[in-house]
């Protein structure tokens, strides 16, 4: 059978509320994991797959470079059960929450198969929109061949499981050796001090920008971590984003700007600037994951793949040095009439020989442990990511996780431009979060 890759061109709502319709889709759970339009597997052996017929539509939201590889794998899988047809839709990763939410909310067009960032799976599961793979074919009999990095992000406190992981990632510190041996620096460096007067040296010595910013709130959490805080604290239901460690970790980023450690990020379109600032030569570091590296690799300065240092985020003020933990998962809709044919899909694009084939053709990481073959370790892109993920950080398992950047978006950007002092900003994130987001948790400040 032909795979159906259809490029998805429509335009976002814009809407970036909570999630809404629970009553409802919880109602739908029960009925659509009972739907079996199609298929006789159910929660019997994998031996009985070849009984299973039908259509999948999977909404794919990885980029333009990594849509043909996982057609590919599409492909393979229609070879693999012939009765399955696979329609591969291709969503833009910025657009598809929010489209998920409005197909589901409205009857009309869900996806049987999402391509889930790990912060919209739990809220999409608490919302009832997901269907548990709890004794599905999809999943494991337990979750232990996973990094336990990846397992936090879809798993409920109803001991329910609402999707597989199917690519990890976290935030690294990217150097340019050419820049650094031209500063006379021989090593990146391991702290945020360090790194500030690593920046300022090379500013110096060669005119380079030190590092460059990224003011999306994702990329602020380093600087948290480092100094053992985060958004939230989900035991004590504390929001702890204004407290003295946040404030004092984002007051750090900021020092970078102020000091002329950064140039001040642009408004919009940061993270692009950020990419060609460093991909050109024109700044010596910048935070950032192993997708940015294809694009990088792709530019004159880095023919030379060897030019790339990577290496574990700076530690902060507490000693320690964390990073976030991104990627993603594949969800099963809880309204969908194709539950078996999903199921299997699910378990073939998420397994260790599909993982490291994706890991090998696009330098992404696995989730699962028995992917990380000699082969997916010998490129020491892929190996020094890997020795990242060490320094990973699980990010807060509840439901409003996806919409926490949203209200602090504007305050860190207005926070690295020297618009709002990391106080300022980082409070006002809190109380916003309090009086809408959070309404039940209450402040440390």
């Amino acid at each position: 059978m032909e795979t159906h890759i259809h490029p998805d061109t429509s335009r976002s709502t814009g809407r970036t509320g909570r999630p809404r319709g629970a009553a409802a889709a919880l109602a739908a759970v029960s009925l659509a994991l009972t739907a079996t339009a199609c298929g006789v597997l159910g929660t019997s052996p994998e031996d009985d797959a070849s009984a299973v017929s039908g259509s999948v539509t999977w909404w794919d939201t990885s980029g333009e470079a990594e849509a043909p590889h996982f057609a590919k794998l599409v492909a393979a899988f229609e070879k693999k059960h012939p009765n399955i047809d696979v329609e591969h839709v291709s969503v833009p990763f910025d657009q598809a929450q929010q489209r998920f939410l409005d197909a589901v909310e409205s009857g009309r067009g869900a996806p049987d198969v999402l391509r889930a960032d790990v912060g919209w799976t739990i809220g999409f599961a608490a919302e009832g929109h997901l269907a548990d793979l709890t004794g599905t074919p999809a999943l494991d009999a337990d979750m232990s061949g996973f990094l336990p990095t990846t397992t936090a992000s879809v798993m409920l406190e109803d001991g329910g499981v609402y999707g597989v992981p199917q690519v990890t990632d976290t935030l690294a510190l990217l150097y340019n050796r050419r820049i650094f041996e031209e500063a006379g620096i021989n090593r990146p460096p391991a702290t945020w001090k360090d790194l500030k007067d690593t920046a300022l040296k090379i500013k110096r010595e060669t005119g380079a920008e030190g590092i460059v910013l990224n003011p999306d709130p994702f990329f602020s959490l380093p600087f948290l971590y480092g100094e053992k805080s985060d958004l939230v604290d989900v035991a004590s239901r504390t929001i702890t984003v204004a407290s003295p460690d946040s404030v004092r970790g984002v007051a750090t980023a900021a020092g970078l700007v102020s000091s002329g450690a950064a140039p001040r990020p642009p408004e919009k379109d940061a993270y692009a600037a950020m990419q060609n600032a460093f991909k050109s030569g024109e700044a010596a570091m910048m935070i950032n994951g192993p997708w940015a590296t294809a694009d990088i690799f792709s530019s004159p300065e880095f023919e030379d793949r060897d030019n790339l240092g990577i290496a574990a985020v700076p530690a902060g003020g507490s000693g320690t040095a964390g990073s976030p933990t991104g990627g993603h998962n594949l969800v099963v809709s809880a309204k969908t009439e194709n539950p078996d044919a999903s199921y299997l899909f699910v378990k073939y694009m998420t397994d260790a020989k599909q993982q490291e084939s994706t890991a090998l053709a696009l330098g992404l990481l696995p989730t699962r442990t028995a992917a990380y073959t000699g082969k997916v370790l010998s490129d020491p892109v892929r190996n020094s990511f890997y020795l990242a993920l060490t320094k990973a950080v699980a990010r807060p398992s509840l439901p409003e996780g996806g919409q926490l950047f949203v209200a602090l978006q504007p305050h860190y950007t207005a926070i690295l431009r020297g618009e709002e002092t990391a106080r300022e900003g980082l409070t006002r994130t809190a109380e916003e979060w309090s009086a809408g987001l959070l309404p039940g948790y209450r402040v440390e400040r």
